[in-house]
């Protein structure tokens, strides 16, 4: 059964940073890519980043370029979400999720992927 959970979420101050990861089992980690998304009170589960099987390819949200990097270890069957200059709007819960499809393509539809984690909590706030 595939499981994926969150960690590394917390309180930071405007301008902090953190480290979210997501660690992953039982799937052939290395074939499938990756996502993170967030959702804000009141808000929409929106796309944040996309990463493809083997790491070679990235997708941002625009609204997280330049701050956010998303990467993998495939050894260690899990996904980082680095996330510097932090903004009280980037307060969310933010999920991990496993494409639904095993193929080379990154996606940023939330119905594209079949399996989330449980969600790990962020706020930006001083």
């Amino acid at each position: 059964q595939v499981q994926l959970v969150e960690s590394g979420g917390g309180l930071v101050q405007p301008g902090g940073s953190l480290r979210l990861s997501c660690a992953a089992s039982g799937l052939t980690f290395s074939t499938y890519a990756m996502g993170w998304f967030r959702q804000a009170p009141g808000k929409e589960r929106e796309f944040v980043a996309a990463i493809s099987w083997s790491g070679g390819s990235t997708d941002y949200a625009d609204s997280v370029k330049g701050r956010f990097t998303i990467s993998r270890d495939n050894a260690k069957n899990t996904v980082y979400l680095q996330m510097n200059s932090l903004k009280p709007e980037d307060t969310a819960v933010y999920y991990c999720a496993k494409k639904r499809i095993s193929t080379k393509l990154i996606v940023t539809a939330a119905s594209e992927y079949n399996y989330w984690g449980q969600g790990t909590q962020v706020t930006v706030s001083s």
